[in-house]
């Protein structure tokens, strides 16, 4: 009998017991390939000996300083790389300890940046539909998952959302994917002036959306749109790197490959590599001054934020990554993790979609293909391919909901930064077993 409140009450979970590079062990001796790296968490995969090695000294130096009271190496040594690697508008860093945390903060400077500003009647908040920033309230508001807002609706603020940037669902028959992005974008235009410009504070997004829509990314010249609209009415624009950041689709912020800077970017997952509970928000130059020049502290703060620790464990993942080239690895590996996608996949009768960037995939899985009809969602297909792949020692990120929250399943994989051409290619192998097993 366990006294844990689990995530689903009435599962029968394995036991996890180690790990080693690619792969977790379960106490009864079966082994997993973390093809989805956790919740595209473990980039690093599991039991590196440096990352090890930096914490352990870590702790035996300093466990925990409280922030109101002392700074720590770590923690300015890693916002130092991160400053370094972001755009130069990127000047400070605010360390949590994980993406709710961080983007519940970022809302919050937003929002402070503007009273800081003598603009406090900027207050809205615009995010898009199936979009998920995160389970704190302020973060849930922001997403746009209907079946995570539901039962909780009556205690988030008010937050308006458009139609995310998803082709495969709302692109016109006909139409080119840059007339598609232009017209989505002009979705974020048409509410700022409905609103009144002058109570909009931000934009939230994902530039590659991952747990509720599968690895959804922007078509060519979508967020430059994007930008060129917040610029135009002063409102910020905050991207959510939580789960498609630090590396997992090729660069290390998945914003560089859309061409734009944001004001705000919310990071996770990946910072630490799920070495230690760590994620952080990146606040541009101007963000920072109106604090400094004004009230000149944020309002906002967690006991265990900038741990020594975790900054200092995220620290030694980050360098791993930059010493051992493993983004070039994310690039070459993910190119071939999409040849074999295709290949399996490409004509499959119940697979609508394949998409993403880098190390960061998704399939979804559609009841008829030439409709895109999604499956009965009582069938609940997502989480037959989790269970079937599990059987097989493949760990997969399947959810439900890729329409209105309530319709379709998809299927992630984020396999960490390490992994080579035989384990894509069984990756793929039981992938495809899997898949065939869940629709029969």
């Amino acid at each position: 009998m366990t006294h844990i409140l689990h995530r689903q009450i009435h599962a029968d979970l394995p036991v996890a017991v180690g790990g080693k590079g690619v792969s977790l062990y379960d106490s009864a001796g079966r082994a997993y390939i973390d093809a989805s790296g956790g919740a595209a968490v473990s980039c690093l995969g599991h039991g590196h000996p440096d990352v090890i090695a930096a914490l352990t000294r870590q702790a035996e130096d300093l466990a925990y300083a409280h922030t109101s009271f002392f700074t720590n190496e770590p923690a300015e040594k890693l916002a130092e790389k991160l400053v370094k690697a972001a755009p130069e508008s990127i000047g400070h860093v605010y360390f949590v300890s994980g993406g709710s945390e961080a983007n519940e903060a970022a809302l919050k400077m937003a929002r402070q940046y503007f009273v800081e500003k003598g603009e406090p009647e900027r207050r809205n908040v615009i995010a898009r539909r199936q979009s998920y920033h995160g389970n704190t309230l302020g973060a849930l508001a922001a997403g746009g998952n209907a079946w995570r807002r539901a039962q909780f609706q009556p205690l988030l603020i008010e937050t308006h959302h458009i139609d995310p940037c998803y082709a495969y669902r709302f692109r016109w028959p006909g139409e080119s994917e840059e007339a598609y992005g232009q017209r989505a974008a002009q979705q974020l235009e048409d509410t700022i002036l409905e609103l009144g410009a002058e109570t909009v504070m931000a934009f939230i997004a994902e530039p590659v959306v991952g747990a509720t829509a599968g690895a959804v990314p922007a078509v060519p010249g979508y967020f430059r749109r994007i930008r060129e609209i917040c610029d135009r009415y002063g409102v910020l624009l905050i991207l959510d790197e939580v789960m498609c950041g630090m590396g997992r689709t090729g660069t290390l912020f998945a914003f560089e490959q859309d061409g734009v800077a944001p004001d705000l970017v919310s990071v996770a997952k990946g910072l630490g590599g799920g070495y230690q509970p760590i994620g952080a928000v990146l606040l541009s130059r101007a963000i920072f001054a109106a604090f400094a020049e004004g009230s000149g502290f944020f309002q906002h703060g967690h006991t265990y934020m900038g741990h020594p620790v975790a900054c200092a464990a995220a620290l030694s993942v980050q360098e791993v990554i930059e010493r051992d080239g493993l983004l070039a690895n994310v690039r070459e590996m993910g190119a071939h993790l999409t040849s074999l996608l295709e290949e399996r996949f490409g004509e499959h009768a119940h697979v609508g979609d394949i998409r993403g960037r880098g190390l960061f995939m998704g399939l979804e899985l559609v009841g008829d293909r030439a409709s895109k009809e999604p499956f009965d969602p009582a069938l609940k297909i997502f989480a037959r391919v989790k269970r079937e792949a599990m059987e097989r020692g493949l760990m997969v990120y399947p959810a439900g909901g890729t329409v209105d929250g309530k319709r379709g399943d998809h299927v992630l994989l984020a396999p960490p930064f390490i992994v080579d051409r035989p384990t894509v290619e069984r990756i793929v192998e039981l992938l495809g077993e899997a898949v065939d097993a869940a629709v029969a």
